[in-house]
């Protein structure tokens, strides 16, 4: 694979590495008690901060290498199982917005428990169409960079609800909506530049760097596939991404 942004070798190469190194070293102290002796509550408490902050840079890392491989053409053509990113995805959002939250849902025995938690939370779920029971083809860090940063949209703007809705019979289509304060008409051509955000105030707080939605963007277009906005200021707003198989 040739690389012709050096841009791309410098995140790779040099911040991926030790960005591993930090996270393996955090979870070895807090796993590990037997060879690292016991860890009193608070210093476990600033050590899964750590650990949280250490694995969300390393996600925005991955998220800008996919977007420069995507630049590039480069895709890989796996069996997505569309059940199983959806989980991933969720967690993986729900990790960067409320920590508190993804522990409940990693701690869920069962399928039925997951989506009670997530009911309980706002969080509505429906899956239909050919890929509730076969795979999609295409590239799965693609499809779940798709869906986790759709997700992670909602839940920081939302004021109590979220649906998420995953369809298709031939193109996968993947719809995403919250009952926010929705997106002023003439703010809904920037919100898909890179390092734009709304100045909204989000109940959970939490402040992103404007990349998500581009990135969603930038993904969609390379993979011939298309994203809709329909929102209003007062009016919540839903995203609807459809994208070809491979």
């Amino acid at each position: 694979m040739i690389r012709k942004d050096p841009l791309v070798d410098l995140l790779i190469h040099d911040l991926t590495g030790p960005l591993s190194v930090v996270s393996t070293s955090i979870n070895n102290l807090l796993n590990k008690e037997d060879r690292f002796g016991p860890i009193p509550d608070a210093q476990r408490e600033t050590l899964e901060r750590i650990l949280r902050n250490a694995n969300k840079a390393k996600m925005l890392l991955q998220e800008m290498i996919e977007v420069y491989r995507s630049d590039e053409g480069l895709f890989r053509k796996d069996e997505v199982i569309i059940a199983e990113v959806l989980k991933e995805s969720l967690l993986d959002a729900a990790e960067i917005i409320n920590p508190d939250f993804a522990s409940q849902l990693s701690r869920a025995g069962s399928e039925r428990k997951f989506v009670d938690i997530l009911s309980k939370n706002g969080i509505s779920l429906e899956v239909s169409g050919r890929y509730s029971q076969h795979p999609f083809a295409h590239d799965r860090k693609k499809i779940q960079q798709i869906i986790r940063n759709l997700i992670t949209n909602a839940l920081k703007y939302r004021k109590e609800k979220m649906k998420l809705s995953i369809g298709g019979d031939l193109d996968l289509v993947i719809t995403v909506e919250d009952d926010g304060e929705g997106i002023p008409q003439e703010k809904q051509d920037y919100i898909f530049k890179r390092f734009f955000h709304l100045k909204n105030k989000t109940e959970c707080g939490a402040e992103g760097l404007g990349f998500g939605l581009s990135c969603v963007k930038s993904l969609v277009e390379t993979m011939r596939g298309e994203i809709v906005l329909k929102s209003g200021e007062g009016e919540g707003s839903r995203f609807t991404v459809r994208v070809p198989p491979l």
